[in-house]
């Protein structure tokens, strides 16, 4: 009874949170963080649900009848347990509003936490649980055991210890420390081999069962699906080695190795185990094999053509970005000349996409049918209850089987049988706690020096905390999804200091919560946006992009023309800043962020009319002054007199002051 409660709280959860989903992000409601956009209180309602699904799970391992657990049950709790602590580690903030809040991390350390969750996320939620699906339907699926027990050992442990390290590989040439990234690609290429022991231990069951997989469907799904977990696990590792991630990152080649995996890998496994297992849970055959078959292909020649052309694109980004003439000037350096020659590989895409997703419907169609099959009453097999496991299994104890050998040997020996790995497998409780310590290790060791050590974000003294305004203009920046087409970090590349200006320093960012240095560049980089253009430029580019880029595929933000800024609300914005430690001085005062919110926008308008704009008294309040106000601050810190800047002076610290005038 508990458990079928614990269940349907699990299932509503999961509704409710996936409609929030779908209502929250296309309003704007958005922390910008890549896998992790929702809000504080979805933040919250995640996390208990997860915790109820955890108990659900973990009372059920300990009420279990079967003594050992099977492999597939490690990546199981590997899955919950990683995915718990990522979760809540990159999710911790301060909210300021009912659906808004601000990170506790700041730029380059929200950076490394971002990746730390943002690649493991990945990894811990749309691999360990699929490999623990391909160790159990799989073998199911050929008829076969698994082909190697120690494999599967070496697997798992290798996985759990080493993906976690592999974050920082993400921000390869960012403003990130270079031990951190030089570690995370170390790690990366190192999680290669672990990865394929994985793919040989999906593949190698079907020795002797080849032929089974030009007649079964099933076999089909699951041989391709474990095939691109072969080819993304190369990929990945590979795309972490610098020489290879300056050519890659922010281009659409990121895009094709996620796909790959996610159509290929989790795509056809997930097709395969509910093509083998809908037709057992109904009691009757598949409806149609030919129609299993037709789904298999033209899911197929649709996901080669979607990734295809995404790969084709994102090169041919890549080498138009780097791209100089003969006499040293950047070959393509207008920015949408490297958006507009790409249209007609997002053609391909959309119609490789169609096809997966009419293949996708096809199988929707099989199985409803299958199900419509399904016999008026079920056979209802009854088995003889095993007694419920209280006490972990007892195994034999390794013996060598070396002679003329050293006492070396012999442990060696007994060690490679893994028998004392058997031990650990009736074990769940310590089974878990292992993994714990396996993730753990790797997470600290980054994490701590990235937190302590403070000459990984050297300071710059000209770097200053937003204004109210320019705070404003980052918060609708985020709303309206910009930095999902513009990245704020520019790379030590020639071609991109060519492009761009200078380099992104780690001292740039510490006021960013959070940070936005983006994946992707659909549209140029902003981290050196401020002052480049003027006032009108960024007012008449919101109404209608093609006004000043003729070429341009940006939409038009016409709204934040009209909609207009809620300047009482932005003392909580600041407040929350504030709390977070940026020294915003007499901002923090009752009423005081208001009123210079008002008086910057007063300034920005009257410029924007000068310019030759709309009336000021007509565009001072908008939304779209207060943008202006955050793109013109963009990368200018640096630039600044070190002389004219006056250091900021917390409230706590005036205080202080005060106390000890008025004492002496």
């Amino acid at each position: 009874m508990f458990n079928d409660v614990m269940s349907r709280i699990h299932f509503w959860g999961w509704q409710a949170i996936i409609v929030s989903a779908a209502i929250t992000l296309p309003l704007g409601i958005s922390t910008s963080k890549e896998y992790a956009e929702l809000e504080w209180p979805i933040d919250i309602a995640i996390t208990l649900v997860w915790v109820i699904f955890a108990v659900n799970f973990f009372m059920t391992l300990r009420n279990r009848r079967e003594k050992h657990m099977y492999v597939a049950l490690w990546f199981y709790i590997a899955t919950i347990i990683t995915v718990a602590v990522l979760h809540l580690g990159n999710s911790l903030e301060i909210p300021w509003s009912p659906m808004k809040s601000y990170p506790i991390y700041a730029g380059v350390q929200d950076a490394f936490i971002q990746w730390w969750y943002g690649h493991n996320a990945v990894a811990f939620f749309l691999t360990t649980p699929f490999l623990g699906l391909m160790y159990y339907f799989l073998p199911k699926a050929a008829e076969r055991p698994v082909f190697s027990y120690r494999l599967s050992i070496v697997h798992f442990w290798s996985l759990v210890f080493i993906y976690i390290w592999a974050g920082p590989h993400h921000l390869n040439y960012t403003a990130l420390p270079e031990w951190a990234v030089t570690m995370g690609m170390v790690f990366s290429v190192m999680l290669w081999m672990p990865s394929w022991g994985g793919m040989i231990n999906g593949l190698f069951p079907l020795r002797g069962a080849w032929h089974k997989v030009a007649t079964d469907p099933v076999l089909k799904f699951f041989v391709v699906g474990v095939t691109f977990y072969g080819m993304s696990t190369f990929e990945g590792p590979m795309l972490s080695v610098k020489a290879v991630n300056s050519l890659s990152h922010y281009t659409d080649w990121t895009i094709a190795h996620v796909h790959a995996g996610a159509l290929g890998w989790n795509g056809f496994m997930s097709f395969g185990m509910l093509y083998w297992l809908f037709p057992r849970l109904f009691q009757t055959k598949l409806y149609s094999k030919k129609l299993a078959e037709l789904h298999f292909w033209i899911a197929t020649i649709g996901m080669v053509l979607y990734i295809l052309a995404i790969y084709t694109a994102g090169i041919t980004q890549g080498l138009m970005w780097r791209a100089f003439d003969a006499s040293g000037r950047l070959q393509y350096p207008d920015f949408v000349e490297t958006v507009t020659v790409l249209i007609p590989m997002y053609w391909i895409r959309m119609i490789g996409g169609v096809l997966y997703l009419t293949g996708a419907l096809i199988g929707a169609w099989n199985v409803f049918k299958t199900w419509s099959n399904r016999p008026t009453k079920y056979e209802e097999e009854v088995h003889q209850a095993a007694p419920l496991a209280k006490d972990p299994p007892v195994y034999q104890q390794a013996h060598s089987r070396l002679s003329a050998v050293i006492d070396l040997g012999h442990a060696g020996d007994k060690f490679l049988q893994a028998k004392w790995h058997r031990r650990l497998e009736g074990m769940p409780i310590k089974f878990t706690i292992a993994v714990i310590v396996g993730i753990g290790a790797g997470s600290l060791i980054e994490a701590i020096p990235m937190f302590l050590v403070r000459s990984n974000v050297p300071t710059i003294s000209t770097v200053e905390p937003y204004t109210p305004l320019e705070l404003v203009g980052r918060d609708i920046y985020i709303a309206e999804g910009c930095y999902n087409c513009h990245s704020q970090m520019i790379r030590p590349f020639y071609w991109e200091t060519k492009r761009y200006g200078e380099y992104s320093k780690p001292g740039e960012f510490v006021y960013d919560h959070p940070f936005q240095w983006g994946s992707r560049r659909i549209g140029p980089d902003l981290a050196r946006e401020g002052g480049r253009k003027s006032d009108l430029w960024h007012w008449l580019h919101f109404e209608d992009p093609r006004q000043v880029t003729p070429n341009s595929i940006m939409p038009r933000y016409t709204w934040l023309l009209e909609d207009e800024v809620n300047f009482e609300e932005i003392q909580g914005r600041v407040d929350a800043m504030a709390m977070l430690g940026v020294p915003y001085g007499e901002a923090v005062l009752e009423g005081a962020a208001p009123t210079m919110a008002r008086e910057q926008a007063a300034r920005i308008a009257a410029n924007l009319e000068a310019q030759g704009g709309p009336p000021a008294e007509q565009t001072q309040n908008t939304e779209a002054i207060a943008l202006i106000a955050y793109m013109q601050r963009l990368g200018t810190d640096i630039f600044k007199d070190p002389a004219a800047i006056e250091p900021a002076v917390s409230t706590e610290e005036t205080a202080e002051e005060e106390a000890t005038n008025a004492a002496d």
